[in-house]
């Protein structure tokens, strides 16, 4: 995977989650997310980098299991597609269900997007 992928996706991140100042990043020790320009690109958008253990799944357990619930949910289902229509496939289902609507038992039952709401909501009261 290219630095630029995930820089692209970073700004994406960004530019649609539009996150507080000191936003921590968490990130494997991919070389694509040690690279210079990732850094730049973090520190830029006044946000915090954060990198787990070498082979330490525990490190990034919620990521872990997002992949598994993504191959499972859609990615078993989907055999054969080509790769625009995978593309297409993991936006809606990451834009249009898993954010928005998906329940998690680790987020007290809420959404991602609920839990975002009430914890950028107890942090400016804060």
């Amino acid at each position: 995977m290219r630095s630029e992928l995930v820089v692209d996706a970073l700004q994406m991140a960004i530019w649609r989650r539009q996150p507080a100042p000191g936003a921590i990043v968490h990130a494997d020790r991919g070389s694509q997310y040690m690279s210079w320009i990732f850094g730049h690109r973090l520190r830029s958008a006044g946000l915090l980098g954060s990198m787990g253990r070498v082979a330490s799944s525990v490190d990034n357990t919620m990521m872990e299991s997002f992949w598994s619930t993504l191959q499972r949910e859609l990615l078993d289902r989907r055999a054969g597609a080509s790769r625009e229509e995978l593309a297409s496939a993991i936006f809606e289902w990451i834009e249009g269900f898993y954010n928005p609507l998906r329940r998690h038992s680790g987020l007290g039952y809420r959404s991602p997007n609920d839990f975002e709401d009430l914890h950028t909501a107890a942090t400016a009261a804060a």
